[in-house]
């Protein structure tokens, strides 16, 4: 099911179940009770509220910022393995075909195995970090003939490193997410700030309605985004492994 569609079928839901609890709400309760709470509630209902949206705006905002240095990191891994490639391209054999094999190994594993599990949120075994470190001795053992040679090993440490780094990034993006501490405070907020409307009542059954299912479908949907965006590799910024398939056509 397509995510949009699914994010429509949370607000609708939602919205319909905020409209029927404010039907029974005023079918049995007190209309003048809920008129005198209109005083005292909205001003706690002001306070709750906006530190509820500041929660949810500063979350969001993270997420956000998280979701676009993942991609950047993504691309930045890929494009230093093919630097490594071009770098090692003047190494003598049995390195340069060595350091060439690894790398597609390394690409192909990113891309076939890595990839699923970061998606499902699932922890990345050791095998990329074991050919990585395995390019990595290739190098450091391989024997320069000449300034030049020794030139481009030093490169290709160096943007070995950066995929190091990259890779880590990578990971770390993958398995983040929102700490079960946020998202119990992000449901608590949500949850009072749609009780209070109930409690404010009003001469106006259609003006409480639309009221409350705005503010319903409002929430709902900040918490839709949220889901949506605390893996970067999956839900609605799903970012593919393109720069890896695209590095490996670059390596053929």
């Amino acid at each position: 099911m397509s995510i949009y569609v699914t994010g429509l079928l949370w607000v609708l839901g939602a919205a319909a179940l905020s409209g029927v609890i404010v039907v029974i709400a005023r079918r049995f309760g007190s209309e003048e009770v809920g008129e005198k709470n209109l005083g005292a509630g909205g001003s706690v209902f002001s306070i709750v509220a906006g530190l509820h949206a500041v929660l949810a705006a500063f979350i969001l905002i993270s997420l956000f910022d998280a979701s676009n240095g993942a991609e950047e990191q993504v691309q930045r891994e890929a494009n230093a393995l093919v630097a490594i490639d071009w770098s090692s391209d003047s190494l003598p054999e049995p390195a340069k075909s060595k350091v060439e094999q690894l790398i597609r190994s390394y690409a192909t594993t990113v891309v076939d195995e890595e990839w699923p599990r970061m998606r499902e949120g699932e922890d990345v075994d050791n095998k990329g970090w074991t050919t990585l470190n395995q390019l990595r001795d290739t190098i450091a053992t391989a024997a320069p003939d000449g300034a030049w040679q020794e030139h481009r090993k030093t490169e290709a440490a160096n943007q070995l490193w950066e995929v190091y780094q990259a890779r880590q990034e990578r990971l770390d993006a993958a398995g983040n997410g929102v700490n079960p501490v946020v998202w119990l405070a992000l449901l608590i907020g949500t949850g009072l700030s749609l009780l209070f409307p109930y409690l404010f009542g009003g001469p106006n059954l259609i003006s409480q309605l639309l009221i409350t299912i705005t503010l319903t479908s409002t929430l709902v949907l900040l918490l839709f985004a949220i889901y949506q965006l605390q893996n970067p590799f999956s839900g609605g910024v799903h970012i593919p492994p393109d720069a890896f398939s695209a590095a490996l056509d670059r390596l053929s």
